[in-house]
């Protein structure tokens, strides 16, 4: 019997006749020779389908065949450094199991809007296949990280009953009865709870923001990688984010290169990202930007993307900005001991104009100082209590950051939109399909 495998591990049976199952991506030929391009969702492969080595049912068969009909193929695995993978099959058997015509995503351009109308068919192209299968590999990078590094996976609820960082941007519903709730905008709040109990903690998960913006940066639902760490200060929150985003971008480059190459993905962009990312204060940054002939940038204010963009541009790897003023930041932030304007935080930007990836601070210990800065953006009390207790009881202090997922697969993919990197993505124009 043959043996029955997928295109991604044809290497471990050349020379061996094998069975694949999967769907036609494209077919050429004419004659007596058929060229059947088959996907199997872990990669393509060529199919040469010669007239007398088949049964001449299967041949005009697949002759039927439009883009994306399904069917097993029996056939020997022959190297061909010509080949995508560096193999392909000449067939000698097989069936086909459902024939497609008129496949609504062609090799041909189609619009945006079109595409993403028919996501759950786009999918099945070959660069959203290598998206994908990239964001696969990341989340597996992220999770490998961590546990490596004692840490433990305690996720954080998606309904909650306040805001983490005020309510302007949260989509909010009607829970049971009276009770009102929102869509977790952050993981955070609970998985500081999570370190003070297991010490070395992540969450990640999706997380929701009602924000009535259509850049190409955003999205109303990402998903994003919380950790948090008890006993830890800002340098070892920086230290933690370079460290894993060094290991991303390594693994991603060993387990999908051929993904990448699919992208067209210039491979040098990835490869100098070895560590070492520079640092700069926030102080250092508005310097760049006033004296910068394109910027627009006002001092104080928080940066906007044209600001990222302008300082990301400066370096081959991303830049950790650190210290920025109070006013701009989450009320849970430590104060800056040495200039209390400022707060204990931490943004990197990702080169090629990406913007921020990950964003992240030491977290403010002190009860009467979070109690007054609860008071001073206005939110309600009562809501944080629990969230209170973790000054009341066994504070120390602890720090860590959120990374935004979809972006960081934009920015390893090298794609123009975030909403390439989402399998469904959420705008605020579509919630469908």
């Amino acid at each position: 019997m043959s043996a029955v495998t997928t295109i991604d591990r044809l290497g471990e049976h050349a020379g061996q006749t094998v069975e694949l199952r999967g769907w036609m991506h494209n077919r050429t030929g004419k004659g007596k020779l058929q060229f059947v391009q088959l996907r199997d969702g872990t990669g393509f492969v060529q199919v040469v389908v010669k007239r007398g080595q088949v049964p001449d049912e299967l041949f005009d068969r697949l002759a039927e065949c439009g883009q994306e009909s399904s069917m097993v193929l029996l056939g020997e695995v022959k190297p061909d450094p010509r080949a995508p993978g560096g193999f392909e099959v000449v067939a000698s058997g097989g069936r086909v199991l459902h024939v497609t015509h008129d496949f609504p995503i062609t090799p041909k351009e189609h619009g945006a809007d079109y595409l993403l109308s028919r996501r759950h068919l786009w999918l099945r192209s070959k660069r959203q296949w290598a998206v994908m299968r990239i964001r696969d590999a990341v989340i597996t990078a992220i999770r490998t990280f961590f546990d490596d590094r004692g840490f433990v996976c305690i996720d954080s609820p998606m309904f909650t009953p306040s805001a983490c960082e005020g309510t302007s941007t949260l989509f909010e519903l009607d829970y049971f009865g009276d009770q009102k709730a929102y869509l977790t905008q952050s993981g955070q709040l609970y998985a500081e709870a999570s370190a003070l109990a297991f010490g070395k903690v992540y969450c990640f998960g999706p997380t929701f923001r009602a924000e009535k913006s259509k850049t190409r940066r955003h999205l109303t639902e990402f998903w994003m990688l919380e950790p948090e760490v008890a006993f830890a200060d800002l340098d070892d929150v920086c230290q933690l984010a370079e460290d894993m985003v060094v290991h991303i971008v390594k693994e991603v480059l060993r387990r999908r290169r051929p993904e990448l190459e699919a992208l067209e993905r210039d491979l040098s962009k990835l490869e100098c990202i070895v560590g070492g990312f520079p640092r700069i204060t926030y102080e250092e940054a508005s310097k760049i930007l006033l004296e910068h002939p394109d910027s627009e940038f006002v001092a104080g204010d928080d940066f906007g993307a044209p600001d990222e963009t302008i300082l990301s541009a400066m370096h081959d790897q991303p830049v950790m900005i650190t210290r920025y003023p109070k006013q701009v930041k989450a009320f849970y932030m430590k104060e800056d001991p040495e200039d209390p304007s400022k707060v204990l935080c931490v943004d990197m930007i990702a080169p090629e104009g990406v913007g921020e990836i990950i964003g992240g601070s030491q977290r403010e210990e002190d009860l009467d100082k979070l109690l007054a800065e609860i008071a001073k953006h206005e939110l309600p009390k009562e809501e944080f209590e629990w969230y209170l207790d973790l000054r009341r009881f066994g504070s120390v202090p602890h720090g860590g950051f959120g990374l935004g997922l979809e972006r960081t697969v934009g920015w390893i993919c090298g794609l123009e939109h975030v909403r390439e990197a989402a399998p469904y993505p959420r705008l605020m124009t579509r919630i469908r399909p």
